[in-house]
């Protein structure tokens, strides 16, 4: 049986991450890798992440039974129409794992080859090849979008196996469309208020103190990378400018009711918010990746850090972010610990209530 090839362009978190579960799932697969940088390439073929890097790149996708696109939306455009003008496979299928779809599907529909849109709906703090996961993507949601109807959606399914996610079918259409109102337009909205505290901030300098608890906690998104935001919010344009028009909309309609001093439809609005969000799942991967806080109230005194750090240390919980939040609206005193996934988060939880007596909660 002859050894399928895969070709991963583009080796950072996602990229880099889809290569481990593959392999993973399909040991016997061959996998080659491509990056723009030498030096993530260099680290992917020593670390073992790919089998091998092509001494050129047509001659890596040219050798290839799958191509997967794990670049930024404009990128991958370029990506297929270098791969129009060269000789692949005939059997060849390529896919992409960019975050918004109806723009490069519509520039498959001219490629000589199959082509089916994916996305896996996943992240992380961390960046780059070093950080590859192969947990990255259990539970979330991976998207195909095969507006073309090529009917091989299950070869990806099967490739893509080892990622344990859940698999969703969309149009392209519907996927920008999701993905800009619960994904985009929060990521703007909250570097938005961030941009706004900042000039704030000039004016009245202890407000950035303030801002270190709650502020800080509803604008986490915005320290997402500028520049792969700039490519989505550059290839989602239309659908992003209707649901600004409707946020902007609703916003007058708010300030409208200050005017007026509407304090029931105010209330309403509030209201309405709090049912909705009450009603979200919780902890469950979707288009913005989930927070795994724990909240832990402790008393003032010294050793604390220390005493919650090592009870979790001999569990063997990985932490990725430890906060102290010395002013909040509800309670004083809180320690905000943050792990990677929800089932460390849980283990934290119960790990801290039978050991000591401090209260824990999550979000």
């Amino acid at each position: 049986m002859t050894q399928k090839k895969i070709m991963i362009i583009g080796l950072g978190l996602i990229g880099a991450s889809l290569a481990k579960c593959i392999k993973n799932a399909h040991p016997n697969t061959f996998i080659l890798g491509w990056d723009a940088l030498d030096s993530t390439k260099l680290i992917a073929k020593k670390t073992g992440i790919v089998d091998d890097i092509p001494e050129d790149f047509d001659t890596g996708v040219c050798d290839s039974d799958v191509i997967i696109l794990s670049t930024p939306v404009s990128v991958s455009i370029h990506y297929l129409n270098q791969l129009s003008t060269l000789t692949l496979k005939e059997t060849v299928l390529v896919t992409d794992t960019g975050s918004t779809k109806q723009e490069i599907m519509s520039t498959a529909k001219e490629m000589p080859f199959d082509f089916i849109g994916s996305h896996p709906m996943a992240g992380s703090h961390k960046s780059g090849v070093t950080a590859a996961d192969d947990n990255l993507f259990e539970n979330a949601y991976f998207i195909f979008t095969n507006d073309l109807a090529i009917p091989r959606v299950n070869e990806l399914k099967e490739l893509f196996i080892g990622t344990r996610a859940k698999y969703v079918e969309l149009t392209s259409s519907e996927h920008d469309e999701i993905t800009a109102m619960l994904s985009h337009l929060p990521h703007i909205i909250a570097s938005g208020l961030v941009n706004q505290a900042d000039t704030f901030n000039q004016a009245h300098p202890r407000a950035k103190q303030l801002a270190a608890g709650g502020f800080r906690d509803i604008t986490r998104i915005a320290s997402s990378d500028p520049k792969m935001w700039t490519d989505i919010l550059m290839s989602n344009r239309a659908t992003l400018i209707e649901e600004l028009d409707e946020w902007q909309a609703q916003m007058t309609q708010v300030k409208t009711w200050l005017q007026q001093k509407n304090a029931q439809e105010i209330y309403r609005f509030f209201e309405r918010a709090k049912e909705t969000r009450d009603q979200l799942p919780i902890h469950q991967k979707g288009t913005i990746p989930a927070f795994y806080d724990l909240f832990v109230d402790v008393p003032d005194k010294p050793g604390i850090i220390a005493e919650v750090t090592g009870l979790l240390g001999e569990e063997r919980l990985s932490i990725i972010n430890l906060k102290i939040l010395e002013t909040r609206e509800d309670i004083i005193g809180v320690l905000q610990v943050s792990f990677k996934n929800d089932h460390d988060l849980l283990k934290a939880k119960e790990c801290i209530e039978t050991q000591t007596d401090y209260t824990c909660r999550t979000q």
